[in-house]
């Protein structure tokens, strides 16, 4: 069933002036950091200079050249649906991304598969975390250099959606849910956002939001219990995109049709 949502006043200015050629769609990630004991989820506005200004948002950005992270899983060119280094390449941004804009590590111990790295706020993590902000450190050194792997397995992978044509910047972005590993705390390190806050699915109607996190939220909002999302996603199909399809209205705005 088709859903219409309608489009802020400036996206739909925009949408009603466009024309000409689509940009090229880059290729991102995005995570949405789920609490597993209070079922909230951790998002971010961001920042007026930010692409998508003033909008609650996950952590979450473009691939970039250095991600290209060994990963635990062999089947992420299946679950999402593009060539294995592509997809590994969305992966490493994806658990990247969330180090960067949350302070959080999806990671742990080489030769102990199953443990996640505990608290990594202290100096010396902040110091690497800027590093890899600044592109002065990339991931697999971090890890490699503190004796850890990526634990991409804790990266659910959930949708894959593509910006209208009529943005002057697009993305190809991959949603994952990742719960928050114990002992680690989310914080607000990027200087990219000017709010976060935890919430419950359910409760974020009130928050301005592009159509793919409003619709994100709804879906997690039909589970009550940590381990029925976990099995969920395995369900999910996040190797065929959302192609949202733009529609003028008479009084002059837009509303987008998924």
């Amino acid at each position: 069933m088709s859903r219409q949502l309608p489009l802020p006043p400036a996206l739909a200015e925009r949408a009603r002036a466009f024309s000409g050629t689509p940009a090229p769609a880059r290729a991102a990630a995005t995570v949405v950091l789920l609490h597993p004991e209070t079922f909230h989820v951790y998002v971010l506005r961001r920042a007026s200079t930010m692409v998508f200004g003033g909008v609650h948002a996950f952590p979450g950005g473009r691939v970039d050249p250095g991600d290209r992270p060994e990963t635990i899983r062999r089947d992420w060119a299946d679950r999402l649906g593009v060539p294995d280094e592509q997809a590994r390449a969305v992966v490493g941004a994806a658990a990247r991304e969330l180090f960067e804009e949350a302070g959080v590590l999806l990671a742990g111990p080489a030769a102990e598969p199953d443990r996640t790295v505990g608290d990594v706020s202290s100096a010396d993590w902040e110091a690497d975390r800027a590093a890899v902000a600044a592109r002065e450190l990339s991931m697999t050194t971090l890890l490699a250099r503190r004796g850890l792997r990526l634990r991409d397995d804790l990266l659910l992978p959930w949708s894959r959606w593509i910006t209208p044509e009529f943005e002057p910047k697009r993305f190809d972005t991959w949603f994952f849910v990742a719960l928050l590993p114990q002992a680690q705390t989310a914080r607000d390190v990027s200087g990219e956002a000017d709010a976060t806050t935890w919430i419950s699915p359910a409760a974020a109607n009130g928050l301005a939001m592009l159509p793919p996190t409003r619709v994100t939220l709804d879906e997690l909002s039909a589970y009550r219990r940590t381990v029925d999302l976990v099995a969920a996603s395995g369900q999910r199909n996040a190797a065929v995109p959302v192609m949202p399809r733009v529609e003028l209205t008479d009084d002059g705005g837009a509303v987008v049709t998924i």
